[in-house]
């Protein structure tokens, strides 16, 4: 999954609303108004907030 969170194209700078609306676009419509698949959209938007949380303190360890 941390191919997905890289072609979400959002910068360590982007707050976490935009890593979710990048998140959303990457989903496909059925899936995004299916209520049978919302545990599923829930742990994918929490993976990738994890995975841009873990870039973002990366960065600040190395001051980019």
């Amino acid at each position: 999954m941390l191919g997905t969170y890289h072609r979400l194209n959002v910068t360590i700078h982007d707050d976490w609303r935009a890593v979710i609306r990048a998140a959303r676009g990457r989903i496909a419509k059925k899936a995004r108004r299916d209520p049978a698949r919302r545990a599923d959209r829930k742990r994918f938007y929490r993976l990738m907030l994890r995975h841009h949380r873990d870039a973002q303190e990366l960065a600040a360890a190395w001051r980019l």
